[in-house]
């Protein structure tokens, strides 16, 4: 086995080049073999200066997660980096790829960086729970100032090579070879016999008023979340104490974060999300697709496509529906024109994958084709069937529904194995969740080709079984359940969605109502013949449709929306739901926000027992995987399943135990596979 870093003499420079695919990462044998290359360095008086290179594709792109449920071995990332800030000879990096956490500490601790114009650099610790512990929230601040080492710390985003340069995070831009480009600057600074170590300077502390603005604008975006806290009070350390103490700070801060639930469920997310969408099947690469309905969830998949360079036929029945879906899309791209996201070139290339019409035989020479029509299944099943007589014989057919039955659409055509769902989440182009369908004859490589598609697209593939409402709409609807019933017994929408937005969702349920539009899903709900023999159920939605209340496109719902959206209470809402409350003979009490959150969320949970039981979700983490990037539920919580499992599974049992007692058994029997792992101490996760 080939060492993770060698040393090799280019001339008067060694280059010690890190080699431990898939990414690079500080991982033990790498820290070692860099402790052991730059001794090798030093003693070598042939070699006047260094360069730190990465083979492969990327520079270190971060830290070996997989070390962190386990004591470090040495040595410690913090204490190697010192070290090297440290050494008599001047060392260069040379970036590439991704220089991202631990990778871009490496680079801070060497005594100038060249990159590659392609580069991207950043510090995204905050995103997993942590905070940059080998040096970052002291170095980065004596680099680019204060301001700017907050804006990149406690977002967590990374930013390119050129703007690296201009903010001095970068010395230069390689124009030749990079690694060449290293040498030649390190052989600089050998020659002038002093080069700079960034411990050493001083940190530029910046408007003290736009200082704390900014950050007091980043942490109000990462409500709940005691990272990006942490990581602002290592950032001032960096301002008022000598860098040595500084360090000592930032370490203990950084080992607070490590032991922090919150980062535990941080780093479950971060696993969950690159396991999911394995599959047997074999791929199909995927061209051209045509897009069937050009309302705005079409016109997002339309989009989605064209951006990851698929040619598309947005196709639509309607010829003023076509044209509004047209110009949306060309608005989208003119507005990143207008933006400086795009240049006039990539506007023009982008549209000109895009075709437009009326007729469906446009969509005979497509390898893919996704509906986006009405979720009306008649309308969904009639359109399959004509499909047959129009789509190529080795053309997929994927419905973009989000609470039909996949399988009696695809009972619709004479290939029903070709088909499976694709359930997008709305804006399409944005939201990174895809639920990939299976039904009952989808094929495994029809499945592998979603998934596929879906990464394509830097979408995260989840797949799931038919079942109404699939996993996230069908727990949706019990967490909607507990919210309208609480509604009812007392609480006010505006108590809810603060509720719950305090406890961490990104939106309260009553607000996502109203943006989503009210008659959206009462006419789902007229559409079923499943639902609850219970008049409670939904009812206040269903009351606020039925005065023509449908949410922010009608300025009123749960809220009344001021012209330019903002919302408020309207004391109009809470007559209509103390009439309806007293019409079903509810009784209305003082209801408190523990209560809200403990419903809501137990609801949450039991049905994601249920559908995990059942097969429709295929793994506890893919629940949350669903919950936390299609439906805004805190991340810094790990997802319902995983909370449930920091809760005890005994406990979570318990809880819905005494609400049966309460409020019945009709909405809170514990799911058997609740019970089940209860009673025996199996976990959801091992």
């Amino acid at each position: 086995m080939s060492e993770a870093v060698s040393l090799m003499a280019a001339g008067e420079v060694g280059v010690i080049t890190i080699d431990h695919p898939p990414v690079n990462a500080t991982s033990a044998a790498v820290r070692q073999g860099l402790l052991r290359c730059l001794e090798e360095l030093e003693q070598d008086a042939r070699l006047v200066a260094g360069v730190i290179a990465c083979a492969g594709r990327t520079f270190v792109a971060g830290a070996d997660i997989r070390e962190f449920g386990r004591p470090p071995e040495p040595p410690r990332l913090d204490e190697l980096l010192s070290r090297i800030e440290q050494s008599g000879k001047p060392l260069v990096a040379a970036l590439h790829g991704t220089a991202l956490g631990g990778g871009l500490e490496l680079a801070l601790a060497c005594h100038a960086r060249v990159a590659d114009p392609g580069a991207r650099l950043g510090l995204p610790e905050v995103k997993l729970g942590l905070i940059p512990g080998a040096g970052g929230t002291q170095r980065l601040p004596r680099l680019v100032g204060l301001e700017r080492a907050i804006d990149m710390i406690l977002s967590g985003e990374p930013v390119t090579a050129a703007e690296a340069v201009a903010t001095g995070l970068v010395d230069q831009i390689a124009e030749q070879e990079l690694v060449t480009a290293a040498a030649n600057l390190a052989v600089t600074l050998a020659r002038a016999g002093s080069w700079r170590r960034t411990g050493a300077l001083p940190v530029e502390p910046g408007d003290a008023a736009r200082v704390d603005a900014l950050a007091a604008r980043l942490l109000r975006r990462s409500r709940g979340q005691h990272a990006p806290e942490r990581a602002l009070e290592a950032l001032r350390a960096a301002v008022i104490l000598p860098v040595a103490e500084g360090l000592q700070r930032e370490r203990r801060l950084f080992e607070e974060s490590r032991a922090d639930p919150q980062s535990a469920a941080l780093r479950h997310l971060f696993f969950a999300e690159r396991s999911t969408g394995r599959t047997e099947g074999k791929a199909v690469v995927i061209e051209r697709v045509a897009v069937l309905g050009a309302g705005t969830m079409g016109s997002g998949i339309a989009i989605a496509l064209v951006d990851a360079g698929i040619e598309v036929a947005l196709i639509d029945s309607d010829p003023a529906s076509l044209e509004r879906g047209e110009a949306r899309i060309r608005d989208h791209y003119q507005g990143l024109v207008d933006r400086g996201r795009l240049v006039p070139a990539q506007h023009h290339a982008r549209l000109a994958q895009l075709s437009a019409s009326s007729d469906l035989q446009q969509a005979a020479t497509a390898d893919l084709i996704i509906e986006a029509v009405f979720e009306d299944p008649t309308v969904k099943r009639e359109l399959f069937a004509r499909l047959d007589a129009i789509a190529s014989s080795s053309a997929w057919l994927a419905t973009n529904t989000s609470y039909l039955d996949v399988d009696a659409i695809a009972a619709a055509t004479a290939r029903p194995e070709r088909v499976l769902g694709l359930h997008f989440f709305s804006p399409a182009n944005i939201m990174k969740l895809v639920e990939v369908v299976r039904a009952r004859a989808t094929s495994a490589d029809a499945l592998a080709t979603g998934v596929a598609l879906a990464r394509k697209l830097g979408k995260i593939p989840v797949l799931v079984g038919n079942a109404t409402g699939f996993v996230g709409n069908s727990m949706l609807q019990a967490y909607g359940r507990e919210n309208q019933l609480l509604l009812l017994e007392g609480a006010t929408p505006w108590q809810v969605d603060a509720a719950l937005e305090s406890w961490g969702m990104a939106m309260g349920p009553n607000a996502v109502l109203d943006l989503a539009g009210l008659d959206i899903g009462y006419r789902a709900r007229r559409a079923r013949s499943d639902l609850p023999d219970d008049p409670r159920f939904f009812r206040v939605a269903d009351a606020l449709v039925e005065q023509g209340r449908l949410g922010r496109k009608s300025g009123c719902g749960n809220y009344l929306y001021a012209p330019d959206g903002s919302r408020q209470p309207d004391p109009k809402v809470i007559t209509l739901i103390e009439a309806e409350a007293s019409r079903l003979g509810v009784a209305r009490r003082s209801i408190d926000d523990a209560e809200i959150v403990e419903r809501c969320v137990l609801a949450l949970v039991n049905e994601g027992a249920r559908l995990l039981e059942t097969g429709v979700a295929g793994a506890a983490a893919d629940i949350d995987v669903i919950w936390a990037n299609g439906y805004g539920f805190p991340r810094f919580r790990g997802g319902p399943m995983w909370y449930a499992a920091q809760c005890g599974l005994g406990e979570v049992v318990a809880a819905i135990q005494r609400l049966a007692e309460i409020h019945g058994p009709l909405y809170w029997t514990p799911a058997p596979l609740l019970m089940r792992m209860a009673q025996s101490g199996e976990a959801l996760f091992s």
